[in-house]
């Protein structure tokens, strides 16, 4: 079986997964109205509460679950490649650190009273823009950004803003440091369109460029310098690729909060399935962090009524259980 049908195969096979965790997801709800009960009841004439239920509720969830999950394992997989370390993921770097900083901030000094509604998501993006400058200053020198330098600095970039963001926490109103934790450890709660379309767009548009990237990343998984032997110009590509997931990422996280081990597990799952080749791998992490997140998110919803989970609880505990049963069983075929 040539590569490419094969290719074809694990992706076509990928999204008929994601369609049938769409529907699933759209039919599954608190309310225990189901997508094809809906869909009859409109036909009569009737059901519009239920309609409205799927289209304004759900709908937008599925979606940015999908814009997100996407998101946040393309990031993943591009670091991973960047880094050659499958144990990097996009909240190494602290941009998720700036985003939470930026939303307590935002909370504490009361700025969702002049920009609304969209106060947590531009305040979040705001603190990730921050912390992407602040990475880029520190780790670049005469024009050369060290990977290692941007991964130690990302580290206590993050470890500065949580602590801050703690701070904050301690002082703030009793109102306001419940919104800052529920924001903190996740939700797809969004359900403005102009921000669900903004999230599809700008994670669709990071797929694609990312893959004008994936023959240099197939050529920087052997070394930097097999990678300049090969005519690449290293140091443009990861610069271009640090703006592209600190973005994604930034992005990822003002819209849903930090969602961890989607950026980590996925990539790193898909990597063991389909192998190293960017090419499969790009598409592949991103579909199946987009079924990871949508799924996640549906029992977040469901596992608990009347109580809705944080979906960043879910996918930390399926996301932690998976990727030690990976390493355990990697580390045992090696016989170690």
């Amino acid at each position: 079986m040539s590569r490419p049908f094969t290719w074809a195969l694990a992706v076509g096979l990928l999204v008929a997964l994601l369609l049938l965790a769409c529907l699933f997801s759209l039919s599954v709800g608190p309310s225990g109205v189901s997508l094809f009960r809906a869909a009859r009841l409109w036909r009569e004439g009737a059901g519009g509460t239920y309609l409205s239920i799927i289209l304004d509720i759900r709908l937008p969830r599925v979606l940015l679950g999908f814009a997100v999950g996407g998101g946040l394992s393309l990031a993943g997989v591009v670091l991973q490649g960047v880094f050659r370390n499958p144990l990097v993921e996009p909240y190494t770097l602290g941009v998720s650190g700036g985003a939470a900083l930026g939303v307590s901030a935002s909370s504490i000094l009361g700025l969702s009273r002049l920009s609304g509604a969209y106060a947590v998501p531009l305040s979040g993006f705001a603190g990730a823009l921050c912390a992407i400058f602040f990475l880029h200053a520190l780790s670049s020198k005469k024009g050369v950004l060290s990977v290692q330098g941007l991964l130690l600095v990302g580290v206590m970039v993050n470890f500065i803003c949580s602590s801050i963001v703690l701070l904050i926490m301690s002082v703030s109103r009793l109102e306001d440091l419940h919104g800052i934790l529920f924001w903190i450890i996740g939700s797809l709660g969004e359900t403005d369109w102009f921000l669900v379309k903004l999230a599809l767009a700008a994670t669709v548009a990071g797929l694609v460029l990312s893959y004008f990237f994936c023959f240099d990343l197939n050529a920087l998984s052997l070394g930097e310098e097999e990678a300049l032997h090969l005519g690449i110009n290293v140091e443009r590509m990861k610069k271009m690729l640090f703006i592209l997931t600190s973005l994604l990422t930034g992005l990822c996280v003002s819209l849903a909060g930090i969602i961890g081990f989607v950026g980590l597990v996925v990539p790193h799952f898909l990597r063991l399935i389909v192998g190293p080749d960017h090419r499969i791998l790009l598409i592949s992490s991103f579909l199946s962090g987009a079924i990871f997140l949508i799924l996640s998110d549906m029992v977040a919803r469901t596992v608990a009524l009347p109580i809705e989970l944080p979906v960043g609880v879910v996918t930390g505990i399926v996301g932690g259980v998976l990727f030690i049963y990976a390493l355990m069983k990697k580390t045992r075929a090696g016989g170690v």
